[in-house]
């Protein structure tokens, strides 16, 4: 009782805009809060979730604290609010949540998918071949050796305009032969 009183006399201090004695009715109800939470959670960081919801919530609504009231009744509805927010929010995740095992893990070691890769760049290598000549070019000089268009208008002799129309033509050719048409 004499806490709740305390808490009151701090609560009516911070309301008058004294700092201290907020920050010291924030200190003294977080393990108050900790204990409401701690009833409803078992994991700590949900806990401390919990309580620092909670003392957002009276940051947010002190305002609203009646001086002439108890202070404890108050703090507890608004833990009591925040502690079944703080379930439901944990019921809705773990509702669309599922744990894995790593039973679930299909290749775990990268040489796993070796194979995969190395016919999918093969599969590139193909189809960038098929390629018309000033294409094949445009393709290899700016996508595959990463050359500015600049560089690469100087190495072949054709200019940007003409370097990106190539590289456009050919990537758009490439979509279709390789199945990844955006289109379809």
């Amino acid at each position: 009782m004499a806490r709740e009183l305390d808490w009151s006399i701090y609560m009516a201090r911070a309301q008058a805009g004294d700092r201290d004695a907020y920050r010291r009715l924030l200190e003294d109800v977080a393990p108050y809060l900790r204990s409401i939470a701690a009833r409803h959670f078992r994991n700590s960081g949900d806990i401390e979730d919990a309580v620092q919801e909670v003392l957002l919530t009276v940051h947010a609504v002190r305002h609203t604290y009646d001086p002439a009231r108890p202070f404890g009744p108050w703090l507890v509805a608004i833990a009591n609010r925040r502690v079944v927010d703080g379930l439901r929010r944990q019921g809705r995740s773990r509702a669309r949540e599922v744990a894995l095992e790593t039973e679930h893990e299909t290749f775990a070691a990268p040489e796993a998918n070796y194979h995969e890769a190395a016919s999918e760049a093969r599969a590139l290598r193909d189809a960038v071949e098929h390629l018309p000549p000033g294409q094949r070019d445009a393709i290899r000089m700016l996508k595959l050796q990463e050359m500015s268009l600049k560089e690469a208008a100087a190495v072949s002799g054709m200019t940007v305009a003409a370097l990106k129309v190539a590289t456009h033509r050919a990537v758009k050719s490439l979509r279709k032969v390789l199945g990844q048409d955006r289109r379809t």
